[in-house]
């Protein structure tokens, strides 16, 4: 992998960390009375977006698994269409894909490492 692709994922990993931390203990509901909360996750989600489309092709292309184009499809949605943001598909987003998905950079950071330790 890129040196630049291990940065980006650096990248996605640094957010889905706060997201995970942001979510414990809250539920769907606070979405609606915490108006801070609302707008750190949707921050954190469009930066992991961001990330995810500067990853190079080819690392898109050996790491299928990861669903790199619903990943920029969501901060597609979230940057262009701000006025209209479903809080029951960001609260599924936050509880249940970034978790996943932050287990799955993760692996792919510790596979980078132990092949290139430096």
């Amino acid at each position: 992998m890129r040196p630049d692709d291990l940065v980006r994922l650096r990248h996605i990993a640094d957010p889905l960390n706060a997201v995970v931390r942001f979510a414990s203990g809250r539920c769907r509901e606070d979405l609606d009375g915490d108006e801070m909360l609302t707008f750190a996750l949707l921050h954190a989600i469009q930066v992991v977006g961001e990330a995810a489309a500067k990853i190079s092709p080819e690392a898109r292309a050996d790491h299928p698994d990861v669903p790199w184009a619903a990943i920029i499809g969501m901060r597609n949605r979230l940057v262009h269409a701000y006025f209209d943001v479903d809080h029951d598909i960001l609260w599924t987003t936050v509880a249940d894909a970034a978790p996943r998905l932050l287990a799955q950079v993760t692996e792919l950071l510790i596979g980078a490492e132990r092949r290139d330790p430096s």
